[in-house]
């Protein structure tokens, strides 16, 4: 049996219809699809149902057993979004289970989901559907403000616009212009690195986890405040070493900082993951596998860490506690050991994808 997987990763067919992923089979993916597209005649997610449709009726018409399904993901694109189609995919697959599958895209965006799909299941193809327009619709005003009806385009868009608006107001009525452009920097350089690496949807995820975990007995959360403290302490304690090293030498202080901070800072990693893993446990009845992975890999930073500041400051020649063997001895060992988590996360994803593409028996 094959699959034709139509993927909606911001869920419009959800927020726009009422329906609920997976949606599975020929009469339920039409009936999706033409609610959808009486909802919102221009939403692209329409016409790729309809092509997975088509897909499905051609692959049956050359006598394969073959079933379309649509998998919705969330509105918020990103680790919340990805890690539904996964649910949802892992329980299409087991109540369907197939030999391969094709995936119809109708754009860029939803194919960033290959790996999570063929991960699970051969995928034999891709399918992009795109749309044909007239020339009069082509033009540069029209596509703008339809891409800027997109609530995800806005606020990728707008948002840095009215950032620097924002800040260059406040600056300009304080009689401040150079420092609004000293924070305008600050803010886009922030706004930048929260863009680059989803902070916003770790944010997002962290405070659903921490309500989760308040209702469930706020054990885990305990484990999330007592780490955050620990960070905190680490910066305090560093600062006050900071201050007690009386130097002229402002590089051995920021050193002395660092070295009294990152105790505290890796027992803080720990204590952060172990409040992880006792959330699945809880959740879920036993401990994830990538916990040890996790500790290993906060002990082999802070193998790497501690040798790289002993090192510069042997290099600078200031007083350290023990032989130039020693300190690269201690940056080799978190390096092998920060080698070794990585080969232990590939087997342990080769070992999953292994056991999702096995048949299922009975």
């Amino acid at each position: 049996m094959r699959l034709v997987v139509c993927v909606d990763r911001d869920d419009d067919i959800g927020r726009k219809t009422g329906i609920a992923g997976p949606i599975v089979g020929r009469s339920a993916v039409l009936d999706a699809a033409t609610r959808l597209g009486t909802a919102d005649p221009e939403d692209t997610d329409t016409n790729a149902l309809f092509a997975g449709v088509r897909l499905r009726d051609e692959l049956e018409q050359h006598g394969e057993t073959a079933e379309v399904v649509a998998i919705t993901g969330d509105a918020k694109v990103g680790i919340l979004s990805d890690r539904t189609i996964a649910q949802q995919l892992d329980s299409v697959l087991h109540t369907h289970p197939a030999e391969s599958a094709y995936f119809v895209s109708d754009g860029a965006e939803d194919e960033y989901l290959l790996p999570i799909l063929s991960s699970r299941i051969r995928i034999d193809g891709v399918r992009r559907v795109v749309v044909r327009q007239s020339p009069g619709l082509e033009s540069t005003y029209y596509t703008l403000v339809r891409a800027l009806k997109d609530p995800k385009l806005r606020t990728k868009t707008v948002l840095p616009f009215a950032l620097v608006l924002i800040a260059l107001g406040f600056a300009a009525a304080a009689g401040q212009v150079v420092w609004g452009f000293i924070g305008l920097v600050l803010l886009i350089g922030v706004y930048l690195i929260f863009w680059t690496f989803d902070i916003d949807e770790m944010l997002i995820e962290s405070i659903r986890s921490t309500s989760s975990d308040i209702r469930q007995g706020a054990v885990a959360f305990g484990f999330g405040l007592f780490a955050i403290g620990l960070a905190g302490a680490g910066f305090v304690d560093g600062y006050n070493a900071y201050l007690r090293l009386v130097s002229t030498n402002d590089l051995a202080r920021i050193l002395q900082f660092l070295l009294t901070g990152l105790a505290w800072w890796l027992a803080s990693g720990m204590v952060w993951e172990t409040g992880r893993a006792v959330r699945r446990y809880l959740s879920r009845g036993h401990l994830p596998y990538s916990y040890p992975i996790a500790m290993l890999s906060i002990v082999s930073l802070g193998l790497v860490s501690y040798g790289l500041v002993y090192l510069v400051e042997y290099l600078e020649g200031l007083p350290v506690p023990g032989q130039l063997l020693l300190i690269v001895g201690a940056i080799a060992a978190g390096l092998a050991l920060l080698v070794i988590s990585a080969l232990l996360v590939q087997w342990m994803r080769a070992r999953t994808a292994a056991a999702a593409a096995a048949p299922v028996e009975g």
